[in-house]
């Protein structure tokens, strides 16, 4: 059945929705794993009392994806598909109103990834933007306030990862910056956000499911990004590489969860192989890399840990949860949790929520000694993969084919 979900309302109401409301002075999540790219949101309010169950303020037929939401100014910006299509629709966040779609004709992903037909890559949203990465390799710009087309391309057209793309898109410095292609061919590019120019290209690994995270280091702008076989640092200016260290996949593994940065800290996983942390130093005209810990017992595959106050809060491969020391990468703790491989965690100051795919949302503390479960909530009636969104004390939570907004109050 075709997602549609326009409803009828007059032009000149939705002239007063967009722009008022909550949404417009909350912080925006514009991007793959919120503000920063780091799993971490700072406005919101626990509740002094867990409430039985959460509130669903709207729900919405989009269509099949793992992509997560992206939400700015007051605008849900979600990439799905429809049929044939590969579609990014905007939805007034206060209503799920649908102000405008974008679509472009696009073969799924099939084979053993076929039962995720959808986008995997999440939408990113800078400067009246939003650009897109489709699974078999599209990569779109519209405008943020339209939808009108501004760039789409669609290099490396031949070359995708086994399991299609999964890289979201990094905006910075008027640049877009997405790692194309397959294991065998890719590469890291830069393009110019306005025009869709390539700017440069580093092409020393190719691409599997990871995406590329900013950082500085001793007063260099660097991108990191795990490729196929490696988690390397090349510079933004010119992508010229900078540092690199093996990291290659065992048997039927592969590269997936996104780096960790913390000043000259790295922190990276992958499944077989566990959870590592390196140390990138300035030598010379260069930078070398300190290998500093490994813990063999907490490897991930489809999640990416978080890190806040010197401790790292992952989801092992193995579906338990778990919290390693991130000065010397020793277990502090692990507990049965579910959803192996797959799941999410988010950083939302004096509390933290994990997603399992099962669509259980969980709210735990904190904490060094022990995974203290504070409240749990099922939030979908159909399997979660992607990310849940946190926008002050809201929850935008994308399902197999729909999109819901909860409220915890």
């Amino acid at each position: 059945m075709k997602a549609d979900i326009r409803r009828s309302i007059p032009t000149a109401g939705l002239a007063l929705l967009i722009g008022t409301g909550f949404f417009t002075h909350a912080a925006d999540w514009p991007q793959w794993r919120g503000p920063n790219r780091d799993g971490k949101v700072n406005e919101f309010k626990t509740p002094q009392t867990w409430p039985a169950s959460l509130k669903q303020k709207w729900k919405v037929n989009i269509g099949p994806g793992l992509a997560s939401p992206a939400v700015v100014g007051g605008r849900v910006y979600l990439f799905a598909r429809d049929q044939a299509d590969e579609v990014l629709v905007c939805l007034n966040a206060e209503t799920g109103q649908e102000l405008w779609r974008d679509k472009y004709e696009s073969g799924p992903a099939t084979g053993p990834a076929g039962r995720h037909p959808g986008p995997r890559s999440s939408p990113a949203v800078m400067a009246g933007k939003v650009v897109t990465y489709g699974v078999r390799g599209t990569l779109s710009c519209v405008d943020a306030a339209t939808g009108k087309l501004l760039w789409r391309k669609k290099d490396f057209a031949d070359a995708l990862p086994r399991f299609f793309t999964s890289c979201s898109p990094l905006l910075t410095d008027g640049l877009c910056i997405v790692q194309l292609g397959g294991e065998e061919n890719g590469a890291i590019v830069a393009y110019n956000l306005d025009t869709g120019d390539e700017k440069w290209r580093w092409t020393g690994d190719g691409s599997a499911y990871s995406s590329p995270v900013l950082c500085t280091i001793d007063g260099t702008t660097m991108i990191v990004a795990m490729t196929a076989k490696k988690l390397v640092g090349v510079r933004l200016t010119d992508g010229k590489l900078l540092w690199e260290t093996p990291f290659v996949p065992q048997q039927r593994a592969y590269n997936a969860a996104t780096p960790i940065v913390d000043s000259g800290t790295v922190y990276f996983a992958g499944a077989g192989r566990g959870t590592r942390a390196i140390r990138i130093e300035k030598s010379g005209e260069g930078f070398s890399v300190k290998e500093l810990w490994t813990n063999p017992d907490c490897s991930v595959q489809f999640n990416t840990p978080v890190l806040k106050n010197g401790r790292l809060y992952g989801i092992a491969q193995n579906g338990s949860i778990f919290c390693i020391d991130a000065k010397d990468g020793k277990t502090l703790w692990t507990a049965q949790f579910g959803g192996r491989d797959f799941g999410s965690i988010v950083d939302a100051g004096d509390v933290f929520f994990a997603m399992t795919p099962q669509s259980e949302l969980t709210a735990f503390e904190p904490s060094d000694r022990e995974f203290k479960k504070l409240a749990g909530y099922k939030v979908a009636e159909t399997d979660v993969y992607a990310h849940p969104v946190i926008v002050g004390n809201s929850l935008i939570i994308k399902d197999q084919n729909s999109v819901a907004l909860w409220t915890i109050e």
